[in-house]
């Protein structure tokens, strides 16, 4: 799923609004919220939004240092008599998740770290138990707990290592179900729930480091590619005063093996609930584990002919977190497609009653807030275009219908950062010709809580300096409709011929075309693209993550590599049809993980259309990417090997005929170099003449280094002005 992150990356301007919801940190209560400001952390009471310094950064300076501890994250406990700071951080695979934490006692004004006797930024996914007597975390594997009081440091796991890891995750279950935090407090804080993923069985892929020392060093990661079985998992809770674990019985496949993506407590101290998916990701099982006996059973059951979208994928709130309880523990809050839509459900504990509470021709695409009390659910969706985003809330007993909340004039993207008592919250606007823009509002009013409302201010400011972008709908001649986003040269002038790049992704882990600010916006180019006389374009093909019902989303099953990349040539001449001053002699294409595996495809599988193709870090041959993503979307390859025969550029690279340049870290540990030799090797077996690109030890982002992106985007931008002159004719 990684093979997203530079989809990612070409919106980070429209990103930027999203960082000041990730700082704030709710009051219980919902109506004041923390934020780290200068070193502080700060306490802001609404609706008046009078602030006060609850902790101040001189004393968050340890004992024998000068400076305060750099914040970068932290967390209240729910007692609000304690701050835990996150600092000193390291990155794990795609995130800091691994640091040093620190305890400030408000009521004494004592500050200490927690782990004193563990490795320096060791510490993982600190969390306070309910009780705010303890906290407990990982280190090395192993999970840990610390009295607060007294400082005690107590293992709860031993002999954690590589290939038994305690309360974290292996590298494909981070990278596709976004899982890294592995475990749960019980609600009467006397024990821990956990994951233990064992990878003994899993082939460990050797990447090699060249460039740190004279002699190579390998670099070993527990790798499941395509056709491998998943590594195993067990669930545990641990009792904290015994240390002692009682593992829960769950079935398995001994043939396939199955994935275990999301558990958490079900709302009491004697049973989980798990989600079981099977090997094919296209059955899905509800499970309560009794944590006495062990013993599991399963409450419910889902089939799609296609794959199963777990909630971390498309709702990030559920990332490492659990389940929606309601009616004090009596039903639970769950998503399906199986009406053709992304709809929320009401189901009964036992499984056996569910209540759609969100029908209708529309899916939702976040879950925003749940206001139980008042009896309504928050949450996004755009039923009229799929390029922009809302807030929209409904009855929790599914009796009424959707009622848009943000406000007709506010047309673009907006995100939510609702207080748990559904009263407040910060509202963050962006379009593509809006710059990222957050007020306070009050709900369900959508009322500013400032006399002006910002946004509203924003956009009539910004509606004079608009760009030279347009949306548009294109109708290929099958009869398909595609959302795409066109920025049209500088001083155009429609007698001319300009040329046009195109930019795509097109797998079901990014959408491209949204009405976000950076629409349009190159950021490998060197200079200015409308400047220079280019025609930029994305256009959202089938399969793609947007909200337009199941079947545009699993249209691309077993179709990677293929119906999408018909998609985007149809819609290339459909468009080339409706513009005349396209110059179609002077078509380029690019894109980046995913979106280099269909630049590779488009510009191999349509030569005739595609002449210049800039394909960075792509999965040449589907069967080397990761189990879990690939076998999503693509099926099992015992079972069915023609989606990654017929869907992978290694197929088609005879048929090149324009200009490749290709570019790859090799110490890529997402994408592996050696797509980028099996490329090398089919091109020279067919004489095929291309230009290459190797960046020493860097990773997927090629990032790393002293001077890397300078020197990668001079090499695109040269590249791309060679092969595909810029300006009119």
């Amino acid at each position: 799923m990684f093979r997203k992150i530079l989809y990612i990356c070409i919106l980070i301007v429209s990103s930027i609004h999203l960082s000041q919801a990730q700082d704030i940190v709710w009051a219980p209560d919902g109506n004041a919220y923390y934020q780290a400001e200068e070193g502080n952390i700060v306490k802001y009471v609404l609706p008046q939004q009078t602030s006060t310094v609850l902790v101040a950064k001189e004393k968050l300076i340890p004992a024998g240092a000068s400076k305060p501890l750099a914040i970068r994250s932290f967390t209240v406990s729910s007692d609000e008599q304690k701050i835990m700071i996150y600092t000193n951080t390291q990155r794990v695979w795609r995130n800091d998740t691994r640091g040093d934490y620190w305890v400030y006692h408000i009521s004494d004004k004592k500050l200490h770290r927690l782990g004193r006797t563990l490795p320096a930024s060791s510490l993982m996914f600190a969390k306070f138990s309910p009780d705010n007597t303890k906290v407990a975390y990982v280190s090395e594997y192993n999970i840990y707990v610390e009295d607060l009081a007294t400082g005690v440091i107590k293992p709860m796991t031993i002999g954690g290592d590589r290939k038994h890891i305690n309360g974290t995750f292996d590298w494909a279950y981070e990278e596709e179900f976004y899982c890294r935090d592995g475990f749960r407090w019980s609600p009467d804080s006397k024990k821990i729930a956990y994951w233990q993923i064992i990878t003994g069985d899993t082939k460990v892929y050797h990447m090699v480091n060249n460039t740190d020392s004279i002699y190579p060093k390998l670099i070993p990661i527990e790798y499941p590619v395509v056709g491998e079985k998943p590594s195993l998992y067990k669930i545990g809770v641990v009792d904290i005063e015994s240390a002692s674990t009682k593992w829960m019985s769950i079935p398995d496949d001994p043939t396939w093996g199955t994935y275990l993506p999301r558990m958490d407590w079900a709302a009491n101290n004697t049973e989980l609930i798990i989600q079981q998916l099977n090997r094919q990701q296209n059955e899905s099982r509800l499970m309560l584990c009794n944590v006495q006996s062990g013993v599991s059973k399963e409450i419910y059951k889902e089939q799609d002919e296609a794959w199963i979208d777990i909630m971390p994928f498309w709702d990030h709130d559920y990332a490492n977190k659990g389940w929606d309880w309601l009616n004090d523990g009596k039903e639970f809050l769950w998503a399906s497609e199986k009406d053709g839509w992304r709809h929320l459900y009401r189901i009964s504990r036992d499984g056996k009653k569910e209540t759609l509470i969100t029908p209708g021709t529309y899916d939702v695409m976040d879950i925003c807030a749940i206001d139980e009390k008042g009896g309504y659910i928050y949450f996004m969706a755009s039923p009229e275009n799929a390029t922009q985003k809302y807030l929209y809330r409904t009855l929790l007993n599914g009796k009424g219908k959707p009622e848009r909340i943000t406000p007709a004039d506010m047309s673009g993207t907006n995100n939510y950062h609702i207080s748990p008592n559904a009263k407040y919250a910060l509202h963050q606007f962006t379009n593509y010709y809006v710059r990222p823009i957050s007020a306070w509002i009050e709900l369900p009013s959508h009322k500013s809580l400032k006399a002006a409302n910002e946004v509203s201010q924003a956009i009539a400011r910004s509606a004079a300096n608009k760009p030279n972008l347009e949306f548009l709908r294109i109708t290929t001649e099958e009869g398909v409709e595609m959302d795409a986003w066109m920025l049209k040269p500088q001083n155009f002038d429609s007698t001319k011929k300009y040329p046009i790049v195109f930019y795509v992704y097109t797998e079901p882990a990014g959408q491209t075309v949204q009405d976000k600010f950076g629409a349009g916006y190159n950021f490998l180019y060197k200079g200015n693209m409308a400047a220079d006389g280019y025609i930029y374009v994305s256009i959202d093909s089938r399969g793609t993550p947007v909200p337009k019902g199941r079947a545009w989303r699993k249209a691309l099953y077993k179709n990677i590599g293929i119906l999408n990349i018909r998609d985007q040539a149809m819609a290339a001449q459909a468009l080339f049809r409706m513009k005349p001053y396209i110059d179609t002699s002077r078509v380029a294409v690019w894109g980046w993980s995913g979106g280099g595996s269909t630049t590779l495809n488009l510009l191999f599988q349509y030569p005739e259309i595609y002449k210049t193709g800039i394909a960075v870090a792509a999965v040449v041959n589907q069967r080397t990417y990761d189990n879990i993503y690939q076998e999503r979307y693509s099926g099992v390859p015992q079972m069915d090997e023609r989606p990654y025969i017929e869907g992978s550029p290694l197929t088609h690279a005879k048929n090149l005929k324009g200009n490749l340049l290709y570019i790859h870290g090799t110490g890529d540990d997402n994408v592996h170099y050696n797509n980028a030799e099996m490329l090398i090797n089919e091109l020279i077996k067919h004489n095929k003449q291309f230009q290459l690109m190797s960046y020493p030890n860097r990773s997927h982002s090629i990032s790393e280094g002293q001077g890397t992106w300078e020197h990668l985007s001079t090499l695109y931008t040269n590249y791309l002005k060679q092969h595909c002159p810029p300006g009119a004719r």
